[in-house]
């Protein structure tokens, strides 16, 4: 089997090195020459073009900076989708659009060919140590047929669903990590004006049910299952907490937007008689909002808990 990688950035680079110790039979192709010649110093083949690449691979992977460079060098004149064979099958590793997901894909079906998004995490680092997640949506029994060769570029290897999926799950990692990290600033910043030493904060942080465990995980008991009764803590201390919390902010002149907005969501949720509900109650109203029932059966979620901790 004939493998392309397009693309050769700091992910690439590690990606298409793991491919090669692999035993992979690889062609590469970079804008830049000297990317590629790196590669064929490890033992790849150089196409002279995209389209070079394309006519001969059975298999291609992208790794590009976004969904313009996709759409290019996928779409474009000179691109894979004008210069393949029928069956070939590729996946985006990039982190593209749920929209272009979909029109490649459907362009490729049309053509004989299968494309499936598989957006990756994990850093240059992960990508060169193999350590990375690759989020795998499309067709599920092309990824089947390819999994073994998916693993060469990473260890947590799992297929989300239907095209588009991994995209989504990719995004949707991204922008928790970014509003995490954001809703961590204002606190610190918060507890630091007051007088809290930095790391003695960050230490005092770890030892709570927040520290330590992942967010996620306090999703599990009720705003997966949708399950709010009986309230492992009430809404209406939480509520409490967060006014007190607000209020210090306030106090010492620091901004506390992401927290006044979670006051305005707990203090609306109190308002509707979920007091005495979970305090993770007061998300549903999101989900109202965006008109989306969440509601896991406790069997798939038990499992999904038992494999994480296996």
């Amino acid at each position: 089997m004939e493998v392309g990688f397009i693309g050769l950035g700091r992910m690439g680079q590690g990606m298409a090195r793991n491919l090669l110790k692999g035993g992979v039979s690889l062609t590469v192709f970079d804008a830049n020459s000297e990317a590629a010649s790196k590669l064929v110093e490890a033992g790849a083949k150089q196409a002279k073009s995209v389209a070079e690449l394309a006519r001969t691979a059975h298999v291609v992977f992208t790794s590009l900076p976004g969904p313009a460079e996709i759409e290019e060098v996928v779409l474009g004149a000179n691109g894979i989708l004008n210069n393949m064979t029928p069956g070939l099958v590729l996946f985006d590793l990039s982190t593209s659009s749920l929209s272009l997901n979909r029109r490649i894909e459907q362009a490729f079906r049309e053509k004989g060919g299968s494309m499936l998004d598989a957006p990756i995490s994990g850093g240059p680092t992960g990508a060169a140590s193999g350590d990375l997640a690759v989020w795998v949506s499309g067709d599920r029994k092309v990824f089947e047929e390819h999994q073994s060769l998916l693993q060469n570029i990473g260890d947590k290897v799992r297929y989300v669903g239907p095209i588009g999926a991994g995209t989504v799950a990719k995004l949707a990692h991204n922008v928790v990590a970014y509003m995490i990290l954001e809703s961590m600033a204002e606190v610190f910043s918060m507890g630091v004006k007051a007088g809290v030493d930095p790391l003695e904060l960050w230490e005092a942080l770890r030892l709570g049910s927040a520290g330590k465990q992942s967010p996620l995980m306090l999703l599990v008991k009720q705003f997966l299952p949708a399950k709010y009764e009986p309230a492992s803590f009430a809404l209406k201390l939480a509520h409490k907490d967060v006014m007190l919390a607000t209020a210090l902010g306030r106090e010492l002149g620091v901004p506390m937007r992401l927290a006044n907005l979670t006051l305005e969501e707990m203090t609306e949720a109190v308002g509707r008689g979920w007091g005495e509900q979970d305090a993770r109650a007061c998300l549903k109203i999101q989900l109202e909002r965006a008109g989306v029932n969440i509601a896991v059966d406790p069997d798939r979620l038990e499992k999904a808990i038992n494999a994480e901790q296996h």
